[in-house]
């Protein structure tokens, strides 16, 4: 998710770290803050996979500063993994607004669509965070009211989405 959000934000503009670490934590910040311990070895592995490259230029007060650009190679891997995304980018939350963030740098509608669609049947699927066996309960189940809070929110924010993912599905497919 990390490299998806680096690829993403620099796909658009050359960033400084400061700048680029600034634009991940607002996009995945209050879920999961993006340590420099985390960022700068993310940064590295794709500078030495060839997807990013790295120019210094001279700080306006401190030191010099580094600029974070995307390479060609690097366009290619973040259409790439915006194209075929990784399951749990479909399943979690968290990791799909991350695709979602990036989604519009896939240039065909049909492969915008696939990824959409790909969702649409996940949310779907009959789940939830509780069941008795191996079947989903609904929040009308359940006496504990911090559970049923929690699927009914859940239910509210899937249906949502679910009317969203249609739609603009339908709008791609035109």
């Amino acid at each position: 998710m990390l490299e998806l959000a680096i690829l993403g934000f620099l796909y658009d503009t050359p960033l400084h770290g400061y700048e680029l670490r600034k634009r991940l934590t607002a996009l995945t910040g209050h879920v999961k803050p993006v340590a420099e311990s985390t960022l700068y070895p993310a940064i590295k592995r794709l500078e030495k996979a060839g997807l990013l490259a790295r120019a210094t230029e001279p700080g306006a007060v401190a030191a010099p500063r580094h600029v974070l650009t995307l390479t060609q190679g690097g366009r290619q891997e973040l259409r790439r993994r915006l194209a075929e995304p990784d399951p749990r980018d479909i399943s979690d939350e968290n990791r799909w607004f991350t695709v979602l963030a990036f989604l519009r740098h896939l240039d065909d509608s049909a492969a915008q669509s696939a990824v959409l669609r790909r969702r649409l049947a996940f949310l779907e699927e009959p789940a939830s965070f509780f069941y008795d066996g191996d079947r989903p309960l609904g929040a009308e189940e359940l006496d504990d009211p911090f559970r049923r809070g929690i699927l009914t929110i859940a239910r509210a924010t899937s249906r949502a989405e679910l009317t969203w993912l249609r739609e603009t599905i339908a709008s791609l497919d035109g």
